[in-house]
């Protein structure tokens, strides 16, 4: 094994290094067995589509198909779209004019500048899906299947971007905005996070109107305009102004109405390597999130008893306190390091032994908590967190402040709630989400299918395996508009993360880039879902 691969596969999933040998934790009952701990599907592959899949995975691993998609997402990503913190009404501030691009980009109109035809050329042709706008960007597809008794696959993604900071655009090595690609990726904001779900589903759905592939399960899309923004505008006293998923999610609500949906997927994280093995892990819950100003208003008085310094002290205090993260047993976290114990082969011996002995032994909980927080990426997935992101106060310099403000953002724990997090007034309250089920048909569905995906995507590469494992979102997707919709809601997005070195591929930061071939896998993870979804009981 190489030094890179050595790095890469003795790291927790945050890419901190694993815990020293010598522990101070010791065990003196028997070495507990993996079996029947997070057993694994088998890769599915559809059967009554089988020779449609067949011939598409064929197709994805050609130069040609290939270039086309990244002319697509290259193209989509020359159009900013970037989502700015309070913006106005949609019809009152202009900012949000710059989606108009983007959903005539899809259309068709194609910009003479952008050396790519529109995604919906083919379905303008075949008209075989209705087109609903919401709120004017918020787009809703329908491919309406033969089976109007099956429940439909939701399929969402978000269009817009955060902004690239002005000072930053010396530093990337593309423009932000060329979607350039130089042989390997597609280069600029946008391109992973999250254009390219949004332009993955709909390559996909494209080719697969080109084969003549006629749905039995209908196949809805849902993409929003304003996920870097949280899906809402902002506040009022009495309501929450929601622009893009904010409302995509009540009008699905009333066409479909409560759970009426057999599985819903979002964008989420793809796979990495961990302890020598790639694990998938999609989001089967999301923390919940809760802002909280911190206010302090003083007479003019003397320095140094300024607002700003009192603010100060209340910061330090309050960062000093943070909230204790702690392993529980039925989480999605503890569930993902019982995956990896039972089936990363590069694990340290007494994690693996701490973990899996965990649900008859509190002391084996703990230790395996304590092995496993000395990664900062796992102590955070585990536990609250909060954040001081913003603060004011002051006006002149020869004028002592007498107000001064901080916002406290909190990403709430499954385990908890709001009410336990904070009892004070917030801006914005989001209890955690509901816990998708693991027992269950959908969730073998996406487990077979991105088994299945990962194994096409390397024929010809032998013993390459793929675990997957729930997880959890430490951020918030549009999905959290949904939750009525079904229980069965998935975040993840197939891209191939093990040679990011624990990053993110430049997600809201500079060299955002998407990798050419993880994108074209992306696609083939979407048709395989697809034509999976369309013939199981679901």
């Amino acid at each position: 094994m190489d030094s890179k691969s050595k790095s890469r596969a003795d790291t927790l999933p945050g890419g901190a290094p694993p815990p020293p040998r010598r522990a101070r934790w010791s065990f003196s009952y028997r070495n507990p067995s993996a079996a029947g701990v997070c057993t694994q599907e088998s890769p599915l592959v559809p059967s009554k589509n089988g020779d449609l899949w067949n011939d598409l995975t064929a197709l994805h691993a050609t130069t040609e198909f290939r270039d086309r998609a990244v002319g697509q997402l290259s193209a989509a990503v020359q159009i900013p779209t970037e989502t700015f913190d309070e913006m106005g009404p949609v019809g009152e501030d202009a900012r949000w004019e710059t989606r108009g691009p983007f959903v005539e980009h899809l259309k068709g109109g194609v910009p003479t500048c952008m050396k790519s035809r529109g995604l919906m050329d083919e379905w303008r042709r075949n008209e075989k899906l209705e087109l609903q706008k919401v709120n004017t960007y918020g787009l809703i597809y329908t491919w309406q299947g033969s089976d109007a008794s099956l429940k439909p696959l939701l399929l969402m993604g978000h269009y817009d971007v955060v902004p690239v900071a002005p000072l930053s655009v010396d530093q990337w090595t593309f423009p932000p905005y060329s979607g350039h690609f130089d042989g390997e990726s597609v280069w600029g904001r946008g391109s992973s996070d999250d254009k390219s779900g949004v332009i993955g589903i709909l390559t996909t759905i494209e080719v697969l109107l080109e084969k003549g592939f006629a749905p039995t399960r209908t196949i809805v899309l849902s993409f929003g305009f304003d996920e870097e923004g949280g899906g809402y505008q902002g506040l009022t006293d009495e309501n929450i102004d929601m622009q893009g998923a904010g409302y995509l999610g009540p009008a699905l609500l009333e066409r479909f109405g409560p759970d009426s949906f057999a599985m819903i997927v979002d964008e989420g994280v793809g796979f990495t390597e961990t302890f020598g093995g790639i694990f998938a892990a999609p989001g089967v819950a999301e923390k919940g999130s809760v802002n909280v100003n911190v206010e302090v208003q003083t007479p003019a008085s003397l320095p140094p008893h300024t607002s700003i310094g009192i603010l100060a002290a209340l910061i330090v205090h309050l960062e000093s306190n943070a909230p204790v993260p702690t392993l529980e047993l039925g989480t999605p976290v503890f569930a993902m390091a019982q995956c990896i114990a039972a089936h990363a082969p590069e694990i340290p011996h007494k994690l693996k032994r701490a973990i899996l002995r965990a649900p008859k032994s509190k002391r084996a909980l703990k230790a395996a908590e304590e092995m496993l927080l000395t990664d900062k990426m796992f102590k955070a997935l585990v536990g609250t967190t909060q954040a001081v992101d913003l603060i004011s106060g002051g006006v002149k310099s020869n004028a002592l402040p007498e107000q001064a403000l901080a916002l406290v953002n909190h990403r709430i724990a499954t385990q908890s709630s709001v009410n336990a997090t904070i009892t004070r007034d917030a801006e914005l309250t989001l209890e955690p989400a509901p816990i998708t089920p693991n027992d269950a048909a959908p969730y073998a569905l996406l487990a077979g299918t991105i088994r299945a995906t990962f194994h096409a995507a390397r024929k010809d590469v032998k013993d390459t395996e793929i675990f997957v494992a729930p997880g959890i979102m430490t951020g918030n997707t549009d999905t959290r508009f949904n939750w009525e919709l079904s229980e069965h809601i998935f975040r993840y997005g197939h891209n191939d993360m093990t040679d990011l070195d624990g990053g993110l591929g430049g997600i809201h930061t500079v060299n955002e880039h998407m990798v050419a071939n993880a994108f074209v896998e992306m696609i083939t993870f979407f048709t395989t879902l697809i034509l999976n979804a369309d013939e199981a009981a679901l």
